[in-house]
């Protein structure tokens, strides 16, 4: 199959494209040369859309593109980063998508369970009425629905369209778990705030099998929640990390500590969503990694 995938040469994209290497990939990079020299000379990378008139040639999009949302705290400057660099890509890739006679017959386009909201205790799946229940000012939720809103344009009788509402992702090499390592590996982990909020997550191996389990399932559409079944509190999973790793549980990280270092962007680890992948587990998709002590387990063995 021919596959185009922006965000190819990020934590999860890499891994995907690993997993992809029967298949012929392109991968959209600003750097064409060092995405080359990361993911293999069998990847085409290219810099800029402008040299397809269409996708036609094509069979699948991936979009995973985006910058980092956690990573810096939210000056007007920033968030107009984090949504532009989702929103602007995104419509370059629907409208090269509606610019062909054929086009490419599935679009797979990041999202994440920002979009949700704070959502407490509340068990929340796909069918999860978000416009009843958000508060519309909320920067994640507003990131993730226009996100959603650009991709799902793109959506047709050739063309189907998944949407991947993604928790943390946990890897070894990449992602969140790369920056809470080192204070656990020094004994100085421990929950977030009073660590009641729920910590949607997911294995980055899951991550991938899903991402090429929606790609190869047909009658797979609309959003999806890429989170493992068995969501934890951020206290439950500050123990199992701690666990793990073979050290101490016994700090903690005051909220008014970390509003402090990150300031609105502390909503991210503050807050959470309680989200279970209900409509990949009605797919029949099999989860290696269901509760987070096997999950962290296995990062920390490898």
């Amino acid at each position: 199959m021919k596959i185009l995938v922006t965000g190819g040469t990020g934590f999860i994209g890499s891994a995907l494209i690993n997993a992809l290497k029967e298949h012929d990939i392109t991968v959209l990079s600003r750097n064409p040369t060092k995405a080359s020299q990361n993911l293999g000379s069998r990847i085409n990378a290219v810099a800029s859309l402008d040299q397809f008139e269409n996708l036609d040639n094509f069979e699948a999009v991936i979009n995973l593109a985006g910058e980092p949302i956690i990573n810096k705290r939210w000056s007007p400057q920033q968030k107009k980063k984090i949504c532009h660099s989702r929103w602007d890509l995104t419509e370059q890739l629907v409208k090269k998508i509606q610019a062909g006679n054929q086009p490419p017959h599935t679009f797979i386009s990041g999202s994440a369970v920002g979009i949700y909201g704070d959502q407490q205790n509340t068990v929340i799946d796909e069918s999860f009425t978000i416009s009843d229940h958000v508060n519309h000012d909320d920067f994640a939720h507003h990131v993730c629905q226009q996100w959603e809103d650009i991709a799902n344009e793109a959506c047709s009788d050739q063309t189907r369209v998944c949407l991947l509402r993604t928790g943390i992702v946990l890897g070894k090499h990449g992602g969140a778990l790369v920056k809470m390592l080192p204070p656990y590996q020094l004994g100085l982990g421990g929950p977030i705030g009073n660590g009641s909020q729920y910590t949607p997550w997911i294995h980055l191996q899951d991550m991938v099998d899903a991402i090429v389990f929606l790609l190869d399932n047909t009658s797979a559409t609309g959003a999806f929640n890429l989170t493992a079944p068995e969501p934890v509190t951020n206290k439950v999973f500050s123990q199992s990390l701690a666990k793990a790793l073979r050290r101490p549980h016994i700090l903690f990280t005051p909220a008014f500590v970390l509003k402090l270092a990150l300031g609105e962007a502390s909503s991210l680890l503050l807050e959470g969503q309680r989200a279970i992948p209900q409509k990949l587990q009605a797919l029949g998709f099999d989860f290696s990694y269901r509760d987070i002590d096997s999950a962290l387990k296995n990062i920390v063995a490898a």
